[in-house]
């Protein structure tokens, strides 16, 4: 029980570690991104390469004056970008990011919390996450952080209904809510060659689940909770320093979990197509099966990135419009379609 303890308590730090690292490198691959794409240089004076910019950009937050409206609610002020974070953090726990590995006589299962409602646990965490924001935007006591808010929760409530949706069709195929059962149901080929991965058996949910998941993690184009030219900063006008750090934070982080439960859910999560063709060790291949997992998910982070930089910020009742009128038909339609395939 002890060693359970131990392992389960060295997994949490070392995922944290990873986790909170690449968010913060996350900050300065999308300004290197950025740049490249508007044909600028970026960051490049801290460190070799701009590469301790992240340090200097957290020094800065931290050391900045935290300033709180007077007519503020201080505690929800204080609480907001915690319950963020907090969410943030946690929903990476039933993510697998490998399958398991042989370490000093154990073997150890490569996911924090190996739980059989995976799905329920990521879809129920999401849904709570909406209230960092929109408390954010209610305790400023700022009309423009009010709106910023009010926008938020309206926007990730109607796009959770498609997300949900979208999962369904996978939950069918696989006959599990149970992460792990989904990534080893993508196990093996179709036609003899192609791997048979979600994305394959799954096109339309997998482009209601990623277009719902930019929605969800408000990045451009849904970025209207935020959007400067009509709401200044939206919900976090009224923070500063470290708080304001918080919610950067937050978002992403929240790319991160996203990419990483896109790529479980239909990128075939840490399966390398082909490796047992090659007869290497079960360590080895338990390293090139979390190596295939990070890549899949700095693919997805770079398709994040790309797209911000590239498509315009919808209008509010255009977002309204995909997330009701097309992104839901779709979703129930594809349960439909699914539905009677496996019937078939």
């Amino acid at each position: 029980m002890f060693e359970l303890f131990i392992i389960s308590t060295i997994k949490i730090v070392v995922m944290l570690i990873v986790l909170l690292t690449t968010a913060a490198y996350m900050v300065l691959a999308e300004r290197r991104i950025s740049a490249a794409v508007q044909d600028r240089i970026g960051p490049n004076r801290v460190g070799w390469q701009g590469f301790l910019q992240p340090l200097a950009d957290l020094v800065k937050l931290v050391t900045k004056e935290d300033i709180v409206p007077k007519a503020a609610n201080r505690f929800i002020h204080d609480l907001a970008p915690i319950i963020s974070v907090f969410i943030a953090l946690t929903t990476f726990a039933v993510v697998p990011f490998g399958n398991t590995i042989e370490l000093f006589g154990r073997t150890i299962k490569l996911q924090i919390a190996d739980v059989n409602i995976g799905i329920l646990y990521i879809l129920a965490l999401a849904s709570v996450g909406v209230y960092g924001i929109t408390l954010a935007g209610w305790s400023s006591n700022n009309k423009y952080s009010l709106l910023g808010g009010m926008r938020s929760s309206a926007q990730m409530i109607s796009y959770e209904l498609s997300m949900g949706l979208s999962i369904i069709g996978v939950v069918m195929i696989s006959s599990s809510l149970q992460l792990d059962k989904i990534v080893e149901a993508q196990t093996g080929y179709v036609l003899g060659f192609l791997p048979k991965w979600n994305i394959v058996l799954q096109p339309i949910g997998f482009i209601t689940f990623l277009v719902s998941s930019f929605a969800e993690t408000n990045r451009t184009p849904f970025d209207l909770p935020e959007a400067e030219p009509e709401l200044v900063g939206g919900y976090h006008t009224e923070y500063s320093g470290l708080k304001f750090g918080l919610f950067f934070l937050a978002e992403y982080c929240n790319m991160v979990v996203a990419s990483a439960v896109i790529t479980t859910l239909y990128l075939g999560g840490w399966q390398f197509p082909y490796v047992e063709s090659f007869g290497f060790s079960p360590f080895v291949v338990s390293l090139l099966q979390v190596g295939a997992f990070a890549i899949k998910v700095g693919a997805l982070l770079f398709f994040f990135i790309l797209v911000r930089w590239t498509v315009p910020r919808f209008r509010y009742d255009q977002l309204m419009n995909l997330g009701w009128k097309v992104m839901l038909p779709l979703a129930l339609a594809n349960i439909v379609v699914t539905g009677i395939f496996l019937l078939m």
